[in-house]
């Protein structure tokens, strides 16, 4: 049975340096989605639909081992892209004005076909409210800038300033939308521990 881990084949993208800002290209890749708006702290939207991308993204995960190819592969982590319509709102302070896309990197055999079926069994086997929402597309940010925050979410403002200081001082503009990868499971682990990617396209 072939496994693939896609964190350590894609270990630029996946890995960055807690110290350091990188910079780095970032392909286009199939993604399931799911979009909303709203405090993530106190959204149910955005906790039905961390749900609902993992039930798909795991059942996903294990038609492929089963099928004739036989594949195995680890269930990427959970992202997502956070913005609101006039970005010189966006404040950490008034987390209601937010908007998200939440998103899990899926493998690139994946097909909407197959996709399709996955949904078909999770809506089978459970009655998940933001299974409806669910899409499947490719997403491609290109030329980016990132790094690592390791601690709580509220003491991520230091490191997005480093980060945007980081691309203004070359002379380049951020463009897209700001985007955060959470590698640590935050129900088991102390928030103090807590790995999370924070990356920005520019141009």
């Amino acid at each position: 049975m072939a496994k693939i881990d896609y964190k350590k084949e894609l270990r630029h993208l996946y890995r960055p340096s807690g110290k350091k800002v990188e910079i780095v290209q970032v392909p286009e890749m199939n993604f399931l989605m799911i979009d909303g708006k709203g405090d993530p702290n106190t959204s149910v939207d955005f906790q039905n639909a961390v749900e609902a991308l993992f039930s798909v993204s795991y059942t996903l995960k294990f038609m492929i081992k089963k099928s004739e190819t036989g594949i195995d592969y680890a269930v990427l982590p959970l992202e997502g892209l956070w913005w609101t319509d006039d970005m010189s709102q966006f404040s950490m302070e008034n987390k209601d004005m937010w908007k998200w896309t939440l998103l899990i990197m899926q493998p690139e055999f994946l097909t909407a076909v197959i996709v399709g079926k996955a949904l078909k069994l999770v809506r089978e086997k459970k009655a998940l409210a933001a299974l409806q929402h669910v899409r499947f597309e490719k997403f491609s940010e290109g030329t980016a800038a990132q790094i690592m925050h390791i601690g709580p979410f509220s003491e991520e403002g230091p490191t997005i300033e480093k980060l945007h200081n980081f691309i203004k001082d070359r002379g380049n503009q951020l463009f897209g939308k700001h985007h955060e990868i959470y590698l640590s499971d935050i129900r088991k682990a102390a928030p103090k521990n807590w790995k999370t990617i924070i990356r920005q396209p520019f141009r």
